[in-house]
């Protein structure tokens, strides 16, 4: 089939090159034309594409990635994979809208359109669908088909794989479940069809709430923990011996990414918007998570006072940077607010970031350097953000004069956990 995938980001590639290596012509649409020119020549940007795959569908043809709009005429399946940020607390989908705007006017009879960008409960049927209808004159559910599949993207995850991942799919009726259950069926190992749009925008909102709060929970307790003078990590350790009834979740310097902190609060949008209460659930697990980086930096100047030194004037070496584990994506991510929070307070921060690549010093807000081991000598205080595999850890404890390990990955006298 003819299928665009219509924005080609972290969710877009990966599910355009799939499609592509499965046998279907594929039309990669991004409105950025640098994002365009790195792809037609065969440069990924995103960390589970290897340039490798790009490249093979590029030269086999049956990919092609454009940002010219009239390269959409003709589509069988059209997905969007755009954007859907907050913007003061409030879902921007203008990018959605915009698109919708376009495949629109290319929408033929018999086509589909499928809407993975995660949304609130209803958008597909009350947002997409009139804009799709309006723009091609045709009528959803008669001329066309359209349904809701949310993205399940975990960026460097090992064990769970793009196509490995369960994939939700739904239709606005059964002729479109059918039809959407069909080409997810050729791309990943297993679909879970459900009854309605609905019930899919609702369940891709509820996993990602589920992590949001249990996540600020165990932030709080930590916080609590370290008051009481407990340590926390061994008490989650204790905890998930038990096989049954605990799902295991650790503290850190807050969360990051391009749902996590934002998909949980389109459900409490939604829910103050239309019911007209609040989502106290979502929105005090937001708060939680939004002071971690707070406690991060008052832990660290408690533990500089203790030594007799001002944070102003300090060097502090931040390692780390990225929003998860081994990843390459900034958005969002708690380290950019710690290292606001100690350069307002006077400290010389750098930052020690190897997943990001040379040349891409702009996304970092902070000098950038290497974790040397004459850099983590030089610093008064190391803050361990985030612990990527190609930081040397017993270097670090040897070398450093004190550490604020913020996910209990080393060691000594010099070390103290979040």
């Amino acid at each position: 089939m003819q299928i665009v995938v219509a924005g080609q980001g972290y969710v877009g590639l990966p599910l355009a090159v799939r499609a592509a290596e499965v046998g279907h012509r594929v039309v990669g649409y991004d409105v950025d034309p640098h994002r365009v020119q790195q792809l037609t020549a065969g440069q990924s940007y995103v960390e589970d594409v290897a340039s490798s795959r790009l490249r093979a569908v590029l030269d086999s043809g049956v990919y092609s990635a454009t940002a010219d709009a009239a390269a959409l005429a003709g589509f069988d399946i059209a997905v969007i994979t755009v954007p859907t940020p907050l913007r003061d607390g409030v879902p921007d989908l203008t990018y959605i809208e915009s698109c919708a705007r376009t495949l629109g006017e290319h929408l033929r009879p018999g086509a589909t359109v499928v809407l993975e960008s995660t949304t609130y409960p209803g958008a597909t049927e009350e947002l997409l669908l009139p804009i799709l209808e309006k723009a091609s004159g045709l009528k959803g559910g008669v001329d066309f088909l359209a349904g809701f599949s949310p993205e399940r993207i975990a960026p460097g995850n090992k064990r769970w794989s793009f196509d490995g991942t369960p994939k939700l799919v739904s239709g606005i009726d059964a002729t479109s479940l059918d039809v959407i259950k069909s080409f997810y069926d050729g791309i990943f190992q297993t679909t879970v069809p459900v009854s309605g749009t609905k019930v899919a925008e609702l369940a891709k909102l509820l996993e990602n709430t589920f992590r949001f709060v249990n996540i600020s929970m165990v932030n709080e307790m930590a916080m609590l923990a370290a008051s009481l003078g407990v340590n926390i990590w061994e008490a989650i350790d204790a905890a998930a011996t038990k096989p049954f009834g605990f799902t295991r979740f650790t503290p850190g310097p807050g969360v990051g990414g391009h749902c996590l902190p934002v998909d949980p609060l389109f459900l409490s949008w939604k829910v103050q918007q239309e019911l007209g209460v609040p989502f106290r659930f979502v929105e005090l697990a937001a708060d939680v998570n939004r002071h971690m980086p707070d406690y991060v930096v008052r832990r660290l100047v408690e533990a500089l006072d203790k030594r007799g030194m001002p944070v102003s004037g300090s060097r502090i070496l931040l390692l780390g940077l990225t929003y998860k584990y081994n990843a390459t994506d900034l958005r969002n991510s708690p380290s950019a607010r710690v290292a606001e929070l100690l350069i307002d307070l006077g400290a010389d921060v750098r930052g020690a970031e190897p997943n990001i690549p040379d040349g891409d010093d702009s996304k970092l807000n902070v000098p950038r350097v290497d974790a040397t081991p004459d850099e983590v000598r030089a610093a008064d205080a190391v803050v361990l953000l985030m612990d990527h595999p190609r930081f040397d850890l017993p270097m670090i404890e040897k070398c450093a004069t004190y550490v604020l390990d913020c996910r209990n990955r080393l060691s000594g006298v010099n070390v103290e956990i979040l």
